[in-house]
């Protein structure tokens, strides 16, 4: 198979875990980099030996370019998407899809307009840990599911991140910063949303930045920064997130899945690797199960691996632009529930990805 070739925009604290992919998987190449700061795009160019580093508008322009990887800032995700689509590029962005539904359904209508193909982050449900649980569960091993629970837990990025104010700005906060993960990792495993409710809070209104370079600088809170969502979902399971920069220390579970024979211990689905843990009815104990897939090991960009090989092929491509509107639609709203004390029904909807094939061969998604 030919390899598709990748222009990445945004060469950001991310950029490097993809500017590698062309080196992990056999559909793609990076062959050219794009960044609002010259030198930044020009440095990471020379890192990982890309023929070229060049500005937004050359990079759309070029027409060897299929896929552009956007690691741009939330704010900036639907505006880059939406301009790339325009030239006629595959787009596949880092999370969140965009900052409001509003961008996110533009992004969708545009592209199924051109006949283009548009993804986003996170691709982290494509690992080992996390297609070896999503096989655990379609192998019967829990039996129906009836529940899930969910738990990010932490104190936030300004102690250190390099750059933390846009996390506590629209677009930012716990939920739409790291719940894309979990509730990417939900819906792989159960299916669609189809109701929720919320509760947030804001605890600390301000915060001061210790990391560099920006140590001392204060931080105005603009979203809330401890988000808790009751889900409904298709299949008729319930579940709970938690979602949280307010808390020192937790001692609680990722992802559980709880079924009518056993229950599912899922790895941190902000990683790729972990292995799964089941316990069944009347067990002494928990089972630690062996990966079933490859990909444990640092892989992000394989959801960009993953569309080019659905280009080439026709099929559907994982971490689509339908699923990861849907979990943009889910947070979204979460927040709108708690602002007006009461239960939403989604619009949105999307199919689970399909499970990767077991055996395949490294560098490669298709048998």
């Amino acid at each position: 198979m030919p390899r598709t070739k990748v222009g990445v925009i945004g060469c950001g604290n991310i950029s490097g875990a993809y500017l590698a992919m062309g080196q992990r998987f056999e559909a793609v190449e990076v062959v050219a980099c794009a960044d609002m700061l010259p030198e930044r795009a020009r440095a990471k160019a020379e890192e990982f030996g890309l023929p070229r580093a060049c500005g937004v508008e050359e990079l759309l322009a070029t027409d060897e370019i299929e896929i552009v990887a956007n690691l741009t800032i939330p704010h900036a995700h639907a505006e880059v998407a939406l301009a790339a689509l325009e030239a006629g590029k595959h787009t596949y962005a880092e999370k969140p899809f965009a900052v409001t539904r509003d961008e996110g359904r533009r992004v969708l209508e545009l592209a199924e307009a051109k006949g283009l193909l548009v993804g986003c982050a996170p691709d982290t449900f494509l690992g080992a840990g996390g297609q070896t649980a999503r096989k655990i569960l379609d192998d019967g091993w829990i039996g129906e599911p009836i529940g899930c629970s969910a738990h990010m837990m932490s104190h936030g990025h300004e102690s250190w991140h390099p750059d933390p104010e846009f996390y506590y700005k629209p677009g930012g906060g716990p939920m739409f910063d790291m719940g894309p993960y979990y509730l990417t990792a939900l819906v792989n495993l159960l299916g669609p949303v189809k109701r929720l409710t919320g509760s947030a809070t804001v605890t600390f209104p301000q915060r001061t930045i210790t990391s560099q370079p920006k140590h001392g600088t204060v931080i105005e809170v603009e979203v809330p920064t401890h988000v808790n969502g009751l889900l409904q979902f298709a299949n008729g399971a319930v579940g709970t997130i938690a979602t949280t920069f307010d808390v020192w220390a937790a001692q609680l579970p990722d992802i559980e899945i709880y079924g009518t024979e056993g229950t599912l211990s899922v790895p941190n689905p902000n990683s790729f690797g972990g292995s799964p843990r089941v316990r069944r009815a009347q067990a002494d104990g928990w089972t630690d199960f062996p990966q079933s897939h490859l990909y444990a090991e640092q892989n992000r960009g394989i959801g960009v691996a993953d569309m080019a090989h659905a280009l080439r092929s026709g099929r559907p491509h994982r971490a689509s632009g339908a699923l990861a509107f849907h979990v943009l639609d889910i947070m979204q709203s979460i927040h709108e529930a708690w602002e007006q004390g009461a239960w939403r029904d989604l619009d949105s909807t999307c199919e689970r990805p399909a499970l990767l094939p077991v055996g395949l061969r490294p560098g490669t998604l298709d048998d």
